[in-house]
C-alpha cells in the first residue's frame, strides 16, 4: 500500500471514528464511544506510518 493510500484511509478512519464518539455521546452509548475511540486510534496510525514512507522514499530519493 502506498503512502498516499495510507494518509487517504486513516484520515477516512479518523474521521468516521469522531463521528462514533460524538454519536455515542449523543445517546450516551459508551460502546459506540469506544469503537469510535478506537478507529480514530487507528486512523491516526495509519496516518503516521503514510508519512514514514514518505520519509523513507525521501531519503531513498536523496541517496
Amino acid at each position: 500500500m502506498g503512502s498516499t493510500s495510507d494518509k487517504i484511509k486513516g484520515t477516512a478512519n479518523e474521521l468516521t471514528g469522531k463521528a462514533k464518539q460524538a454519536a455515542g455521546k449523543a445517546t450516551d452509548n459508551p460502546k459506540l464511544r469506544a469503537e469510535g475511540a478506537a478507529q480514530e486510534g487507528k486512523g491516526k496510525a495509519q496516518k503516521t506510518v503514510g508519512k514514514a514512507k514518505d520519509a523513507v522514499k525521501g531519503a531513498v530519493d536523496r541517496m
